[in-house]
């Protein structure tokens, strides 16, 4: 969980490059100041994201505030930081949809975000249950390129009702132009013959199939007009969520340069 030395963090940001990502966003993770100064360096564009409360109680919600002002403070001079993220999937705030006290909660942080940081755009919560933010993020983890199209083709259709079984906004809060992206999707795991190793749906049987489903997903996206930009889920296996491109020493399970082709093929 804690790179060994300062050698590792570089890697990951030339890893990321190598598959042709132009970008990360670190999840539940307010990321080393040592990487995002290699991500300066390297041109690698990063989503800054605050760790999320076990429950909405008085102590979480002071140490959260207080912690995330330090971390907008301290990523500010870091030029590849581009977004962030306080609240994600209403973790912490489970009852955002309808409690009027979580959402207003997670509108102070949007604007204590933008006080503290006006050059960054700032996405309030993260893959549904949306309140005010500055991008349409959703999280949806179909499992075909198919299937995913033909639920997103009708962009008013599914912004006004739910993808994942969430509702993709807070009641009182709807679609206002902002620029749609699909910030969670993917998450295939390599099977590995391990029960308690999961991904999303299916394992894929091999390094053959696995490229070939992350290739159909994003044919899917591309077709998607209104999709601005992804996330794929995720960089590498993360103890038992095995849905990496690459294993936790960072070994691939795909070839680099065949992720890279399928990133950059457009």
């Amino acid at each position: 969980m804690t790179p060994p030395d300062d050698d590792a963090l570089l890697k990951d940001v030339l890893l990321v490059k190598q598959m042709g990502f132009n970008g990360v966003r670190k999840h539940r993770k307010i990321e080393d100041p040592k990487y995002l100064f290699y991500a300066d360096v390297h041109g690698l564009l990063v989503w800054n994201e605050m760790p999320s409360m076990y429950r909405f109680s008085a102590e979480s919600k002071q140490a959260l505030v207080r912690e995330w002002q330090e971390a907008v403070e301290q990523t500010y001079n870091h030029p590849c930081v581009i977004v962030h993220v306080p609240l994600n999937e209403s973790w912490g705030v489970n009852d955002i949809l309808n409690n009027v006290q979580q959402q207003r909660f997670a509108e102070s942080l949007y604007r204590l975000t933008k006080a503290l940081d006006s050059t960054r755009l700032v996405s309030t919560n993260d893959g549904w249950e949306m309140v005010t933010s500055d991008l349409c993020c959703v999280h949806d983890y179909e499992k075909s390129g198919e299937r995913l199209f033909e639920k997103f083709r009708d962009r008013d259709a599914i912004l006004a009702w739910q993808a994942q079984g969430k509702m993709l906004y807070a009641d009182g809060y709807g679609y206002r132009g902002e620029p749609v992206l699909l910030t969670e999707f993917g998450g295939i795991a390599l099977e590995d013959h391990r029960e308690e190793n999961w991904g999303y749906n299916e394992k894929a049987a091999d390094g053959e199939e696995l490229p070939v489903r992350l290739a159909n997903l994003l044919d899917a996206i591309r077709r998607l007009e209104y999709i601005r930009g992804y996330c794929y889920t995720q960089l590498t296996d993360v103890q038992q969520e095995a849905n990496g491109l690459l294993y936790p020493d960072r070994t691939p399970k795909v070839p680099l340069e065949r992720v890279r082709e399928i990133i950059e093929r457009g």
